[in-house]
């Protein structure tokens, strides 16, 4: 019996057939994104669906997810064909204007734990080319009494971000602003934050076309080397951090060696970094000596 026997216009004809042109496309996961793409159709749970695999679609529902399979066999990430990703066990608001929250920038978050292991601090956080918010609001959701600044060039970003921050119930302790960097800023702070763009520009075409087609070249772009926003960030922090302070900043991989140079000829201290699940050296920890 075929795979996809099911009765034409039940859900499980409809995932056998888009599991199907999914792993034709080389999509990661197909049968996964496959019940990702019909759940959200029919506003419904995953596990709604394996209930009861002959369950009619209703027409508009199969509409919704043929527009929707379309665009991700056109390589659109599934993160904004469903509207959210999750980071840190929360839910967060995307769209092309930002990167997509990824697993390995949890390190992060795991770094700033480590460095600031009094949970009641009241520290004061920036997160730089903040994007979704992912990094201040998930590091705030562990520091109840700690306020948070997030910044982004990009104006739709910020403001995607502060609907992330009411969403999560985070708006009173966070505030983002359109800004390059730490421009407009004349503040110290104790833990500042910051995934910042690090592909070499000749690299960007070979990445996955989800990524390389779909998210902002702004926010992947670091320059001829992928170390331009370093050279920034060692320039700008020394004049940030407060006393004690430390900054987390996201690293490519192999990038370590190079970053740790320039943050110690800015008078800077590296001082331990953090692997992602993959092994890779990702959250470089660094202090103002």
């Amino acid at each position: 019996m075929s795979a996809c026997a099911d009765p034409t216009g039940t859900v499980g004809f409809f995932l056998c057939r888009a599991g199907q042109a999914l792993r034709a496309a080389a999509i990661e996961a197909p049968r996964q994104e496959a019940r990702l793409l019909l759940a959200h159709s029919l506003a419904c749970r995953e596990e709604d669906l394996l209930r009861d695999p002959r369950a009619p679609v209703p027409p508009e529902a199969a509409a919704r997810f043929a527009t929707l399979l379309r665009r991700r066999l056109d390589h659109a990430p599934i993160a904004h064909l469903l509207g959210e990703a999750e980071f840190w066990s929360l839910p967060f608001r995307v769209s092309p204007a930002t990167l997509i929250p990824r697993p390995d920038s949890e390190s992060l978050v795991e770094a700033a734990l480590d460095a600031f292991p009094d949970r009641a601090a009241p520290l004061r956080l920036l997160d730089l080319g903040t994007g979704t918010g992912c990094l201040l609001l998930a590091t705030l959701t562990e520091y109840p009494a700690a306020i948070g600044t997030g910044t982004d060039r990009i104006p739709d970003a910020a403001a995607l971000a502060a609907e992330n921050a009411r969403r999560l119930g985070l708006a009173g302790r966070a505030r983002f602003l359109a800004a390059d960097w730490a421009a407009p800023l004349a503040a110290r702070f104790d833990l500042i934050l910051s995934n910042p763009p690090y592909i070499e520009t000749d690299a960007i075409p070979g990445l996955m076309p989800d990524v390389a087609r779909h998210e902002p070249a702004s926010a992947l772009d670091g320059g001829a080397d992928g170390l331009a926003a370093y050279r920034h960030l060692a320039a700008i922090l020394p004049g940030l951090l407060a006393p004690g302070g430390r900054a987390v900043l996201e690293l490519g991989q192999g990038q370590r060696p190079a970053v740790e140079s320039l943050a110690r000829a800015a008078g800077l201290a590296p001082i331990g970094c953090h692997a992602d699940l993959g092994g890779i050296d990702r959250a470089l920890i660094i202090a103002a000596e």
